[in-house]
């Protein structure tokens, strides 16, 4: 202690030495604390793949493209096979229909080269038609009902309307055309004329 120096200089100086070793005390336990964290934290390390783990990484590679190239010859082989089916099935399917109406062509044929009377080819020509609608009847085709029914626009289309007393209103007069179906499915509707009952409508 230099001479003149008090006693509470000396202690606040005492004091001051006190704080900075502990200071340095802290800050050294501080670098010491880090230094275990770096040493407990693991370290990250620049992995590298081996020239056999490539060689074994490439031919999976190559092993999965060509697994895929031959899915795709697969798929479109089965894809030329179906369409060739389809085609083949739908030619089957016209075939057996075709060989169904070819007895009628036939009848066609031998009335227009037939010398006969009008009234013996209008009789042939009824024949003809029944030996079509039993063919139609054979493919599970059948006329749609109209003359005398109740006007149904999923089944009838109406050509227009005529005035009818005998006939309930809204009631199919006249069949223009017949319409057919194939079991419940509609080929085409009836090309109808509907009745209109007077009578009924001013009731």
């Amino acid at each position: 202690m230099r001479k003149g120096t008090t006693h509470k200089e000396t202690e606040l100086s005492l004091s001051a030495e006190a704080q900075a070793a502990v200071e340095a005390a802290a800050a050294k336990e501080g670098a010491v604390e880090e230094s275990a964290e770096a040493q407990a934290a693991p370290q990250v390390a620049e992995e590298t793949v081996s020239r056999a783990e490539f060689d074994q990484l490439k031919a999976e590679r190559d092993q999965l493209l060509e697994r895929l190239a031959r899915l795709q010859a697969e798929f479109e082989n089965a894809r030329k096979r179906t369409e060739r089916e389809r085609v083949e099935f739908r030619d089957y399917a016209v075939g057996n229909v075709v060989e169904k109406f070819l007895p009628v062509l036939d009848h066609f044929e031998l009335a227009l080269k037939s010398e006969s009377t009008i009234e013996q080819l209008r009789s042939g020509v009824e024949l003809i038609v029944k030996q079509m609608e039993e063919v139609l009847r054979q493919l599970n085709v059948t006329p749609v009902a109209a003359m005398g029914v109740e006007f149904d626009p999923r089944h009838h289309e109406a050509l227009g309307s005529v005035e009818r007393e005998d006939l309930p209103d809204q009631h199919v007069a006249e069949e223009i055309r017949r319409g057919y179906k194939i079991r419940e499915r509609l080929l085409r509707p009836s090309l109808v004329r509907v009745a209109s009952n007077p009578k009924q409508v001013s009731e």
